[in-house]
């Protein structure tokens, strides 16, 4: 494939980065209890979906780098809002470590994702970005039903 790059490797992970920092501060917002136990009907707990999130970018990405295929599995169940910031800090050092390892010819060979999902490297990371603003979107809502501010969507970069 001939491509032509839009943005560089460090600017997507900066993009990236910026959305795990927003994230970030999404959780921080959650009182304790409603974290794991507030839900609308038919939809997770936003715990529920930040332990998904844990399980899928930084295994995705090991797995990526060390081209290691193995099935997904959510693993470890945080249960408390202290466990997973910690775990959040701990696998977004961990990201950045993984992502100087990546080489950019390698974004659009194929990669068999958790054994279920065969797409271009590019498209894994986008959609490892993109689940995670699609759940802090759904977080963002329950924040609103709470009587809480998110912060706001687009300041990705404020601590």
């Amino acid at each position: 494939m001939n491509t032509v790059a839009i943005i560089s490797k460090e600017e997507l992970l900066k993009h990236w980065l910026g959305h795990r920092n927003l994230t970030k501060r999404t959780i921080e917002k959650f009182p304790e209890a409603e974290l794991f136990n507030y839900a609308v009907p038919g939809m997770r707990t936003f715990g529920e979906m930040l332990n998904e999130l844990i399980s899928i970018a930084v295994p995705g990405l090991k797995g990526i780098v060390h081209k290691q295929v193995e099935a997904y599995t959510e693993g470890m169940k945080y249960t408390t809002k202290a466990e997973i910031l910690a775990v959040w800090d701990q696998h977004t050092e961990e990201l950045k470590g993984l992502w100087a390892q990546l080489k950019e010819d390698e974004f659009h060979q194929t990669f068999n994702l958790f054994g279920q999902y065969e797409f271009p490297i590019i498209d894994n990371i986008l959609y490892f970005i993109d689940n995670e603003v699609h759940h802090r979107a759904q977080g963002f809502v329950y924040l609103r039903a709470l009587g809480i501010e998110p912060p706001f969507f687009w300041d990705r970069y404020t601590k």
